[in-house]
């Protein structure tokens, strides 16, 4: 299951990672943000090595949201070499989301 980060965190684990990183922006009471975290643990598990997948509560770290343009719930925006590269709004399947993160690392 992928880590929940916090903004004093987020430095560190995301825009100082050397490998990509994708990061979930949701919230708790967000019915696709709950069916978007199985599919996380797929992809955390199939990227091992390759991909770090965390989590940012927006109700908690709304200053990150609003500083990566998180209008939504859930937004996945993918990270690499500390720049946010492309994102992605809702919940998506498997497929969809690992076409677009081979296609962004």
């Amino acid at each position: 299951m992928a880590a929940r980060i916090y903004a004093n965190d987020f430095k560190e684990k995301v825009l100082d990672s050397q490998i990509p990183v994708l990061v979930d922006f949701y919230s708790d009471s967000c019915v696709a943000c709950k069916k978007l975290a199985p599919v996380l643990c797929e992809l955390e598990e199939d990227y091992e090595g390759k991909l770090n997948i965390f989590k940012v509560n927006t109700n908690y770290d709304a200053e990150l949201a609003k500083e990566f343009n998180v209008l939504s719930n859930p937004t996945l925006v993918l990270f690499k070499g500390g720049k946010d590269v492309d994102k992605q709004i809702g919940a998506k399947d498997y497929d969809d989301l690992s076409d677009w993160i081979d296609s962004n690392i």
